[in-house]
């Protein structure tokens, strides 16, 4: 007896930020003459989690692929954190900042085919205060942007970048307290960023070290910002300039400032906040990458 297709479940969010691509038809398009059952949802605006938990159940699917940005992928990763099933993601946001982290291509045809061919691989989630980070988190400058930006409501690269010029000229640094692991530190930065991945969805590496695959994540206190380092985290990589930029790794973090700080987690402005406590949740969920990846990127 043949057995029964592999149900795979696409959650669209048709409010993300690409909209040049019809990705409903993409998928459909794709999977017409495969041996797969598929079903195709648009997530409802607005959206309470509860209603997708009990959607996904119903399905029983094995795989549940979000279709959007980096929010989109968090309120999936947050349901099937701890679970069974396989999350998969194509790139429908403005900057996917998860999807380029993992590897999975942004031209449809080859992201599909990475959710049939590719390896399931295990990896870390950050929480922080009691919500899940999928990618990066941060308080202070960049969070302001996120903050301007979406108070703008303004799309794509040249938004953001109108954001950050404005706050250029408005940001000042603050004083923060920091418990990294055991250890404690007092620094003035003008951003602390708590990263789970690598780099920011405009390729901006924040952190050099990130992997999604190891047991840490790392903190990274930006002591003041310079044209010559945010140029050499885009397009060399090279590493930080100390008197800069500080980067420390660790499984748990709290940081306490005085005066209260902008805050976002994954792109999400979260308001302004006096403390941020963050720690590691390991190899808490499974995820479809493309399979040369498997070879590269072994969980410790």
């Amino acid at each position: 007896m043949m057995a029964a297709p592999s149900k795979i479940l696409f959650i669209i969010n048709p409010g993300s930020g690409n909209n040049n691509t019809d990705w409903k038809k993409e998928i459909e398009f794709y999977f017409k003459d495969r041996l797969f059952e598929i079903e195709i949802v648009d997530l409802p605006n607005p959206c309470e989690p509860e209603m997708i938990r009990e959607l996904i159940q119903k399905t029983g699917a094995a795989k549940v692929i979000a279709v959007g940005g980096d929010g989109t992928v968090k309120l999936v990763a947050e349901i099937l954190k701890n679970s069974t099933m396989s999350m998969g993601i194509l790139p429908a946001g403005s900057a996917n900042g998860m999807a380029k982290e993992l590897g999975i291509a942004s031209e449809p045809a080859e992201a599909l085919r990475t959710l049939v061919d590719g390896e399931i691989q295990k990896i870390h989630l950050v929480k922080v205060n009691n919500e899940i980070c999928i990618h990066l988190s941060d308080v202070g400058f960049n969070a302001f942007v996120v903050k301007k930006f979406e108070d703008e409501n303004t799309r794509g690269m040249w938004g953001y970048i109108k954001a950050a010029w404005k706050v250029l000229w408005s940001h000042s640094r603050m004083t923060v307290n920091l418990k990294i692991g055991e250890e404690t530190i007092q620094r003035e930065a003008v951003m602390v960023v708590i990263a789970n991945a690598s780099m920011y969805g405009n390729g901006v590496v924040i952190n050099p070290q990130g992997s999604l695959y190891d047991k840490l994540f790392e903190v990274v206190i930006i002591k003041r910002i310079s044209l010559m380092e945010i140029i050499k985290m885009r397009f060399f990589h090279k590493d930080f300039h100390p008197d800069k930029t500080e980067l420390f790794q660790t499984q748990s973090l709290l940081i306490k400032s005085k005066r209260k700080m902008h805050f976002q987690i994954d792109g999400e402005y979260k308001g302004k906040i006096n403390t941020v406590n963050a720690e590691i949740l390991t190899a808490c969920l499974d995820v479809i990458v493309p399979s040369k990846e498997k070879s590269r990127n072994k969980i410790d």
